[in-house]
């Protein structure tokens, strides 16, 4: 399967005109009674960095098809599109990137106080082999972490069934119907945030 021609580095979304859809994985201490509740419990770490992800092919290769330890419930969370545009807005990349930043040093200060962070890695295909183009993961720390969990969050579904029923149809080579159930995800409206050649998405008040 021939994949497609994209930027290096774009983010690829499910979304509607007010919410975006992002992937995590979690034991099922926490993926279930989030699901019940359509919110994370008490026992969701708000005081830690938590990485959200656009991509549902790279959620499936972080968490292999929900068979590693502690990732086995995947969780399909909506949240606002004005939040996560937010968290774009307030990040900063992960690394220092010399034809981005004035020098490492003002990359450090601006890692230190931004609440959320911008790393972009290899997108997969259905075999989780990489591809030539990279996605989105943002991670939420602070501030962002707790507004993501307590006000942005719209709705929290389980989709450990599906993909355990695409991880099915592509050990048994059928690609085709497992790219039928995939998520349709587009290219999102990156607004409040700067995209440059090299780096992808940097914070406008860097």
């Amino acid at each position: 399967m021939t994949a497609p021609t994209r930027p290096q580095h774009e983010i690829r979304a499910q979304y509607t005109d007010t919410t975006i859809t992002v992937y995590q994985a979690y034991a099922p201490l926490i993926g279930l009674p989030a699901v019940r509740d359509g919110r994370f419990p008490d026992v969701w770490k708000r005081d830690r960095m938590t990485w959200i992800k656009p991509s549902f092919l790279w959620m499936m290769y972080r968490c292999g098809w929900a068979t590693k330890e502690g990732q086995e419930t995947v969780l399909a969370v909506e949240i606002t599109r004005k939040g996560f545009d937010w968290a774009l807005a307030n990040s900063e990349l992960s690394h220092y990137v010399r034809e981005v930043h004035p020098d490492r040093a003002a990359w450090q200060r601006n890692l230190r106080r931004s609440p959320a962070r911008v790393q972009w890695d290899p997108e997969r295909d259905l075999r989780l082999d990489r591809l030539p183009y990279r996605s989105l993961q943002l991670g939420l720390s602070g501030e962002a972490a707790r507004l993501y969990a307590d006000e942005w969050t719209v709705s929290i579904r389980d989709v450990t069934p599906l993909a355990r029923r695409i991880h099915e149809l592509v050990s048994a080579g059928r690609l085709d119907d497992a790219e039928d159930l995939l998520p349709k995800e587009l290219p999102y409206p990156q607004e409040g945030a700067v995209l440059t050649r090299d780096s992808g998405i940097r914070a406008n008040s860097s």
